[in-house]
């Protein structure tokens, strides 16, 4: 019962009208369809007339027929005006959905907006960004420890590789003519000790 009395929203006052255009809508296209077929019977019956020779009849049913089409076209008006009206009718509708939906994210904004705190906002900011630092120094010393494990290990072998590929390109055998390079953990020959052996091969 209290339903009968509950005040229409903006929103059931647009449906309501939307529906009341297709109904109208609807209409005029049905009674575009009974003045064309009205149209079509007149024609013929002009046509009647005329070969039986009655022109008095001829020119009463031509005047009905300029009436009738004049009645017709204004159907075509007439639909196009409803027609404009119910695009109207939608766009005030996706407007005021849209009003809705920023009136409510404004509301929660400013609800987020009372509940944070600049200050502490700025304070956490700052100690993320703190954190991140001593982060990325601890990776990169953990980095380091680790490059310069591996380099350790792998000095000699590179050490080897490029004489071997010096002697190689000054046309040398390594095996027998060169002194094998130092085992890990003795030292390695200073460079002029390197060059006076090679020019001795030469």
């Amino acid at each position: 019962m209290a339903s009968l009395f509950k005040k229409k929203t903006v929103d059931d006052i647009i449906k309501e009208q939307s529906k009341e255009l297709r109904g109208t809508q609807r209409q005029i296209t049905r009674d575009r369809a009974a003045l064309e077929k009205q149209e079509k019977q007149m024609e013929a019956e002009i046509k009647k007339m005329a070969k039986s020779g009655n022109k008095e009849a001829c020119k009463i049913l031509a005047k009905q027929l300029v009436q009738l089409r004049k009645q017709k076209n204004r159907t075509y008006a007439v639909s196009s005006k409803v027609t404009s009206m119910s695009t109207q009718t939608k766009v005030m509708n996706s407007q005021m959905k849209m009003a809705g939906a920023m009136s409510t994210t404004a509301k929660t904004m400013q609800a987020v907006n009372k509940k944070m705190d600049p200050q502490k906002t700025l304070k956490t900011m700052q100690d993320f960004q703190k954190e991140n630092m001593k982060m990325g120094m601890t990776e990169e010393m953990i980095n380091d420890t680790l490059d310069d494990i591996f380099d350790e290990s792998g000095d000699e072998e590179e050490s080897q590789g490029i004489v071997n590929q010096v002697l190689d390109e000054i046309g040398i055998e390594i095996s027998g003519k060169m002194v094998r390079a130092p085992a890990a953990g003795k030292s390695l020959p200073s460079a002029a000790a390197f060059l006076q052996n090679v020019s001795h091969h030469l």
